[in-house]
């Protein structure tokens, strides 16, 4: 068998070990493996090379990866599919690994509908595909928030300030609420769960009013137009306000030793379900437990997330 492997879409740190437990599981079950860099748009040129045991043997703890990532438009047409499965067949790839988010596996499931051979692997910092407990990344990412949130908070106390810290997430909160849970903020707003302005207003008022000055509110992008809160609870609370847009310092950095464990069990059982003949899944991870689902049931299976926002409404009162 000739395996494939990409990664598409944003960059995850954990997507190298990922890489490297696809390489060594293919060797133990003397598969060859071919790297296809540059995600999709890599496999319409035929950027690919063969990896080896020796090509990884030092790349878990690295963060990005190595195979490099790009989008593709011309892949999501009708055109761009068949161009990708007749660049396989050329290749003489049977099958093919990807490792990527929502985007990359809706890719995967177009290939694996016209005979590919092809397993999911979830990497995305955002943590936004709703089967799995955790995506590869998403751990080293919340460790990143925190240690930024934690040198902002030393400033705020000192000065008696508050901050609105902007983190990513696309359409997810999880990046806000396992911050705010960890201890990183004081008032959280996510797409699950969006704050009004008054809201926030009302909360923050509220904590002023008990002498707690130093304060961190923690949204997710794209909700909100910042510099328009910012104005609007200064203008409100007659206070000062910063505002801190992470952006993409949350996405590099060595893997946590959690996303490296995480991406080497994921990769075998990738490897493992190409071996026994599978094809169309995505592997997972609930409840501790490694998991595989159609790609067609990816959005319908839902992690419950209420119980952690019960908690955070605890730890905020």
């Amino acid at each position: 068998m000739r395996v494939g492997v990409l990664t598409s879409g944003g960059d995850a740190p954990g997507m190298n070990a990922a890489i490297m437990a696809v390489v060594k599981a293919a060797s133990y079950y003397n598969m060859e493996v071919i790297g296809i860099k540059y995600g999709y748009k890599g496999l319409l040129n035929g950027d690919i090379h063969k990896l080896t045991y020796s090509d990884v043997e030092n790349i878990a703890d690295k963060g990005g990866t190595i195979l490099k990532t790009a989008r593709c438009m011309e892949f999501m047409e009708g055109s761009g599919i068949e161009k990708a499965v007749e660049v396989l067949k050329n290749l003489d790839i049977n099958s093919l690994i990807v490792i990527g988010g929502e985007g990359s596996f809706k890719g995967a499931d177009r290939l694996h509908k016209l005979g590919v051979n092809v397993i999911g692997i979830p990497g995305t910092i955002d943590n936004d595909l709703r089967y799995t407990d955790y995506c590869i990344g998403f751990d080293t990412t919340l460790n990143t928030v925190l240690e930024c949130i934690g040198k902002i908070k030393d400033t705020d106390y000192s000065h008696d300030k508050t901050t609105i810290v902007e983190v990513m997430g696309r359409y997810c909160g999880d990046l806000a609420l396992y911050s705010a849970l960890a201890g990183g903020g004081e008032i959280i707003s996510t797409p699950e769960k969006k704050l009004d302005f008054d809201t926030i207003c009302s909360k923050l008022s509220l904590r002023m009013n008990s002498g707690k000055n130093d304060n961190i509110i923690i949204i997710t992008e794209r909700m909100y137009d910042l510099q328009e809160l910012q104005r609007y609870i200064e203008e409100k609370l007659k206070t000062s306000v910063r505002t801190t847009i992470l952006g993409f310092i949350q996405r590099g950095g060595n893997p946590s030793g959690f996303d490296r464990v995480l991406a080497s069990k994921m990769g075998i059982k990738a490897v493992d379900l190409l071996n026994n003949g599978y094809s169309g899944l995505a592997v997972g991870v609930k409840n501790n437990k490694i998991i595989d689902i159609e790609f067609e049931d990816v959005n319908n299976e839902i992690v419950d997330k209420q119980d952690s926002y019960d908690m955070l409404d605890i730890l905020l009162h």
